[in-house]
């Protein structure tokens, strides 16, 4: 599969790194075109312009901060096309809007919420797996062909896919990473507050 990246940070190295080792191709973009090789180089990645790795893009993931995703995206020839957001418009544990619904509005592109819920740093992990069990990885969306596409990538790093619904459910994994967040800050396990699953009902 051919995957464009908009974003050449850490996100953009952490999954399209893992992407490569699984057999993709990767292109890489940002605004500083020698950074942006450099990164590139370092993954055995192409790197080009956020137009270039849009239109390169059989998936498209959008790894940019999310006060810059406006910009970045603007123009972009992404109408129709599957896009991965995994940005958190998140600031002092405060959710200040729902990304994956104003970037479909915006862009046209068949969004699927995923990789919102882990520091980057679980991403680089071969593969993340806690206490035996793999990570889960919930996907929004409501095209059925982009959210295809992304479990696909998401078995490609070790993690399950789960369907977390519509791309109207995508700003409620947007506030629980808030949420998370705001609980992390202080020291708390977060994900101590969830019993397993026998016990959802009862037990």
């Amino acid at each position: 599969m051919r995957i464009g990246i908009l974003g050449a940070g850490d996100m953009a190295d952490a999954l399209g790194t893992r992407w490569i080792k699984a057999g993709h191709e990767v292109m890489i973009s940002g605004r500083d075109p020698e950074k942006t090789r450099a990164r590139a180089a370092g993954m055995d990645a192409a790197a080009g312009t956020f137009r270039q790795a849009a239109e390169f893009g059989e998936v498209v993931l959008l790894a940019v901060r999310h006060d810059t995703a406006d910009e970045v995206l603007e123009g972009l020839p992404l109408r129709g096309r599957t896009l991965v957001d995994c940005t958190n418009a998140v600031e002092d544990g405060r959710l200040l809007r729902d990304m994956a619904a104003h970037i479909a509005r915006d862009t046209g592109a068949h969004v699927v919420k995923a990789f919102n819920l882990c520091h980057v740093d679980v991403w680089r992990m071969t593969p993340p797996v806690f206490g035996g069990r793999p990570l889960a990885v919930p996907l929004s969306g409501d095209d059925a062909g982009a959210v295809a596409a992304v479990r696909e990538l998401v078995g490609d790093l070790g993690c399950v896919p789960v369907d977390g619904g519509g791309l109207e459910r995508a700003a409620l994994a947007e506030a629980t990473m808030a949420f998370m967040v705001g609980l992390w800050a202080t020291g708390a396990d977060a994900q101590a507050i969830v019993p397993p699953l026998e016990y959802v009902t009862g037990g």
